[in-house]
């Protein structure tokens, strides 16, 4: 039988290609709008809150949810032995003895040695660990033990402390500072900031209201210009005096009356916050990462008990910026080395801006800050990804959350009880003061 032959003519032609053409657009704009881009795309899923919420997880459960999380616990533990001495006085770390998960006090400062805002700070850590001791699990005990904790900025060894020096050269084989959760995680009873929990939910408010794009561009920081590091000189001085009235900062040195005070989550309207440390750490740095903004700050010189997780890109890896020397007399060749040697050995890698940063190193002296901003603005789709992959792994990741912080608290006691030595230090001489009692006069002044 003769086959037919096909009557397909010119108009059926240009129908099949605009099939085609039609079929190729779709799944162009498939690829741009559906796919992820690498850039904004982050390797962590959100966690759900009963999971996040819940501060009764086993050790094999805060592993499973929360990987790297005792990171910090683990590099002091390496380290071996030690054992922790008892002073002639009540100055200096606070002592506790914890017994059958219960949490007793040994030795304190006095009250009328202590600020305010330091009984503030020391007890709601101690609530903290008692919170932990509380929601153990019968088939994990914690063990006994006697532990030492600092409630002052400037971290001490052995103890339990808010930071630790990220310069290995003062965190040698002798130091023991064990980094524990910022005392804010419990409460911060200054206007701006409030509880944690009521931070954390008016920030996720703020980033479910704003876009990338629709955040300001202007890079915004508020401080005191007088906390400095000495060794950091004066960065927060340099900052305020290169950035005040600059049309791409809202930078301000904050009045005595705290007039100009940002609370802490409108922070994250900005695209872009400047960090800066204090005389060590900073308290704020933990509220600014939950932000989908990009931290701008120099080289973080303390690490507080996450602080391993910053993946910087280094301003100097930017192609394009350039240190701009700051005054009427400096010039490119007297600007100062960055990194630093210390930089290097601390932060040895600068990552991808692309693919992996979550933050961005700038130089100390601010001479790279309006490149970087400028550069970040050029590149929104990278600016927003670095912001996003800060976000989705603190927030969404739950390594903020009430889970993360009992787990890590617990760990914190487990690895230091496994390398403190208390025998013959004269410990069992001193009285116990319940936690209960103790919590009870702490919040008389």
């Amino acid at each position: 039988m003769a086959m037919r032959p096909s009557k397909r003519g010119p108009a059926s032609a240009a129908r099949l290609r605009q099939v085609f053409i039609i079929s190729v657009v779709c799944l162009a704009l498939y690829c741009f709008l559906l796919v992820p881009d690498q850039s904004l795309d982050s390797s962590r899923t959100k966690l759900p809150p009963t999971l996040l919420n819940n501060r009764f997880l086993t050790s094999s459960q805060c592993a499973a949810a929360f990987p790297g999380l005792t990171k910090e616990i683990d590099d002091v533990v390496a380290k071996g032995p030690f054992t922790l001495t008892r002073r002639p006085h009540d100055l200096g770390p606070l002592v506790a003895r914890i017994r059958d998960g219960k949490l007793y006090i040994l030795s304190y400062a006095r009250k009328s040695d202590l600020s305010k805002e330091m009984l503030e700070h020391r007890s709601a850590t101690l609530h903290q660990i008692a919170a932990a001791l509380l929601t153990t699990t019968p088939s994990e005990p914690l063990p006994d033990t006697i532990i030492a904790f600092n409630h002052e900025d400037d971290p001490v060894s052995p103890s339990f402390s808010y930071s630790r020096p990220a310069d290995p050269s003062f965190n040698g084989p002798t130091k023991h500072y064990f980094a524990i959760p910022h005392f804010s995680f419990y409460a911060w009873a200054i206007p701006t900031v409030g509880s944690f929990s009521r931070a954390s939910g008016a920030i996720s408010g703020v980033e479910a209201r704003l876009s990338w794009s629709s955040k300001s561009a202007r890079a915004v920081w508020r401080g005191t210009t007088w906390f400095n590091n000495p060794r950091a000189g004066r960065v927060r001085q340099d900052l305020v005096a290169m950035a005040r009235d600059a049309p791409w900062a809202d930078v301000q040195a904050l009045h005595a009356n705290g007039s100009n005070a940002v609370a802490i989550e409108d922070f994250c309207r900005h695209r872009y916050v400047v960090h800066t440390e204090g005389v060590t750490y900073s308290g704020r740095f933990q509220y600014h990462q939950l932000c989908a903004s990009v931290i701008l700050a120099p080289p973080i010189a303390w690490m507080q008990h996450l602080t391993h997780l910053v993946k910087p890109a280094f301003s100097s890896s930017l192609d394009g910026v350039a240190r701009t020397p700051l005054g009427t007399t400096s010039r490119p060749d007297q600007l100062a080395p960055y990194p630093a040697p210390w930089v290097k050995a601390a932060w040895p890698r600068s990552y991808d801006p692309g693919k992996e940063a979550n933050m961005v190193f700038v130089a100390p002296d601010w001479s790279d800050l309006e490149a970087t901003v400028a550069w970040l603005e050029r590149h929104p789709r990278v600016a927003e990804g670095i912001a996003r992959r800060q976000r989705e792994l603190l927030d969404g990741g739950g390594y903020f959350s009430p889970a993360a912080e009992t787990c890590y608290w617990r760990a914190a006691i487990r690895g230091w009880s496994s390398v403190v030595r208390t025998e013959g230090q004269g410990f069992e001489d001193l009285e116990e003061i319940p936690w209960e009692e103790f919590s009870l006069k702490e919040i008389h002044k």
